[in-house]
């Protein structure tokens, strides 16, 4: 069932020799085959973008009132490309080593190759839409570094780079729309994928504004609906981000990979009331001149100006002295949870630690650590009323990334024929923890230079026969969901799904979050199932099915939730392995680091869903490792 269609030869001439092998399609055909694409955000924007341009008629779908809302206007430090500008030892097989690695050894090695390769050319793209990438004062652009590397081989954007990748994806797709090639669907949310004769050939939505439950009908599907960290409840996605279109493609027959893997991000502004809906994300880049540390006394509740420098630890530093403060996300994240756990945490709770600028400031000066953060330090100051260019920033982890999703093969199709994945919506790069600046990377390597080859392989490969809205797989479909909301709306319970999500989030977040042990996965297996039949019998939605009705988005998304959230826990159990943001405390090295099991966990899980409650069946993808020899990861 498993075939990654890794091609064979030299690695670094993979993709270029897949690429050549590929089918095309001429230009005039090209308009007779439709597209639909589903998420907004980089991977969707640079696809249908892309798509669009080369002819195809594009049908492309968000939630959000505009492509602009879509998260990944979010992220803040950069993007990763290997372009060794600094001339400090980069490359593109360095770049490759370094995401191997910090992946733990739990990614395809032709992906994450293909990935560096072509990050290269991410940035030439974005430079000619007029991304304004940061620059020296030559006017050459600009790198940092980011956790887990030795170079400085992201690009960035003050804290806004995100925004600004976005913004350019954003015009090429907008230059498409008022072409005519790409059709925008906004406030339209999917809720299932329609199958005929086995392989995607549309999908259901809602009208999220006037309710209707609408059909789409198209020759591929494209879902780049990002990740699922909102299982969590509290976590630094937007309230929006959601898994149901990734859910209901699962449960139509796509393999959902490595679901738990989930990334906790180090630098997130702690947790300040039980009343809050989310956290904020402080930028990882923030740690190339912040300096991470508590005080070493236990309980010690002293302002920090009042800590003399001997008697505060910058345990980082202490504890992996090649890398300090630049650790990979997973590494930083559990030495933080660490010493809060040992009673030496700052703030409310004690959950939180500082970290301090004040090193840099009296290297650089104010102005410059202002220049290059100074958004970041604006954010934060206006969320907790304190300025960190005086006093140092309090942060904690938080969820943040999901290396998780539908499993894919190396062309970015799922185990549904026609059915592609990109971006955060798959599985396919990260491993088991994403090294910072990955995200953008992947995103706009998987829109603008893999699905523009890979989906019209598919096309001029598949016989795809004339399927439209008539067709009886669209009607059955469309009746299922239709049935679904009416039932969630006709329960009129007593709990509202805000309690119901918080419940699951806060399970979730005890027991399969930063560390997992047997014990507290089966406790949750046992939990989830009665609460997901307590929801089903008393969740309370107000309104209707047939009008704007936010209440009931909600409860179609935490309902996938409830489900997703025992596959989560069933996966975790079963890798009885701590590998990178996967910490099982039954698997560690004396030091407390996490310890891998090469020898029995070796490969990608991909689960299959079987129907009923809990039954899905467990397949692998052994991984096998050519170029970049297993080894226990070390940072110090």
């Amino acid at each position: 069932m498993l075939e990654s269609k890794i091609p064979s030869g030299p690695i670094e001439q993979k993709w270029e020799k897949s690429r050549f092998e590929m089918k095309l399609v001429n230009p005039a055909n090209r308009r007779k085959h439709s597209v639909i694409i589903v998420g907004s955000g980089l991977a969707g924007a640079a696809a249908a973008a892309s798509l669009g341009q080369q002819g195809y008629p594009v049908d492309c779908f968000c939630f959000q009132d505009s492509p602009r809302r879509a998260h990944s206007i979010a992220a803040q430090g950069g993007i990763n490309a290997a372009k060794n500008y600094r001339n400090d030892g980069d490359s593109i097989f360095r770049l490759f080593y370094d995401t191997v690695k910090g992946g733990d050894f739990r990614a395809r090695e032709a992906n994450v190759y293909r990935l560096a390769q072509i990050s290269v050319n991410i940035i030439d793209q974005c430079v000619a839409q007029g991304v304004p990438f940061a620059r020296e004062y030559g006017g050459l652009l600009d790198t940092r570094s980011f956790g887990g590397v030795q170079v400085s081989r992201t690009f960035y954007a003050r804290g806004q780079t995100g925004q600004q990748l976005l913004l350019g994806a954003y015009q090429a797709l907008e230059e498409q729309v008022a072409a005519g090639t790409v059709k925008m669907h906004t406030r339209s949310e999917m809720l299932d994928l329609v199958l005929v004769n086995g392989k995607a050939r549309g999908i259901i939505t809602r009208n999220l504004v006037t309710g209707p439950i609408e059909s789409y009908a198209a020759d591929v599907v494209v879902l780049a609906t990002g990740g699922y960290g909102n299982v969590f409840y509290l976590s630094t996605n937007a309230k929006g981000s959601n898994t149901t279109a990734i859910w209901r493609a699962h449960r139509r027959g796509a393999l959902f990979g490595n679901p738990c893997f989930t990334q906790i991000h180090p630098t997130c502004i702690p947790v300040s009331s039980e009343h809050q809906s989310k956290l904020t994300l402080m930028s990882e880049s923030l740690r190339n001149d912040g300096r991470v540390w508590v005080p070493k006394k236990k309980g010690d509740a002293r302002a920090p100006g009042a800590i003399p420098e001997d008697e505060r630890d910058y345990y980082l530093e202490r504890r992996y002295p090649s890398f300090g403060n630049l650790v990979p996300r997973d590494v930083a994240s559990r030495a933080a949870k660490e010493v809060c756990d040992e009673g030496r945490g700052v703030g409310p709770g004690g959950q939180g630690v500082y970290l301090d600028f004040a090193d840099a400031i009296l290297r650089l000066g104010e102005s410059q650590v202002r220049e290059k953060y100074g958004n970041l330090f604006d954010m934060y100051e206006e969320i907790t009323g304190e300025n960190a260019y005086k006093l140092p920033m309090r942060i904690f982890p938080a969820v943040h990334y999901t290396m998780g999703g539908l499993w894919v093969d190396y062309q970015l199709m799922s185990t549904i024929p026609g059915l592609f994945v990109a971006g955060e919506a798959n599985f396919s790069d990260h491993g088991a923890n994403r090294l910072g600046a990955s995200a953008l990377m992947q995103g706009l390597a998987d829109g603008y230079f893999i699905l523009p080859y890979t989906l019209p392989n598919y096309i001029a490969s598949s016989t795809l026969e004339k399927v439209d809205t008539s067709h009886p797989a669209f009607a059955a479909t469309k009746n299922e969901v239709t049935k679904r909301v009416a039932t969630m709306v006709d329960v009129r319970g007593k709990r509202t799904v805000d309690s119901i999500h918080k419940e699951l989030g806060k399970m979730m977040w005890e027991n399969c979050g930063m560390a997992r042990s047997e014990a507290g996965l089966k406790t949750n297996l046992a939990k989830i199932p009665a609460l997901r039949e307590e929801f089903w019998k008393n969740v309370n939605i107000i309104g209707t099915g047939e009008e704007l009705n936010q209440s009931l988005e909600k409860a179609g998304r935490v309902a996938d939730f409830l489900e997703l959230g025992e596959l989560m826990c069933i996966d975790a159990l079963q890798r009885a392995e701590s590998c990178g943001a996967h910490f099982r405390v039954e698997s560690q090295t004396p030091e407390g680091e996490a310890l891998r099991d090469d020898e029995h966990f070796s490969y990608a899980s991909a689960w299959e869903w079987k129907g009923g409650d809990g039954h899905w069946e467990f397949h692998k993808e052994p991984l096998a490792f050519e170029h970049v020899h297993l080894a226990q990861r070390s940072y110090k």
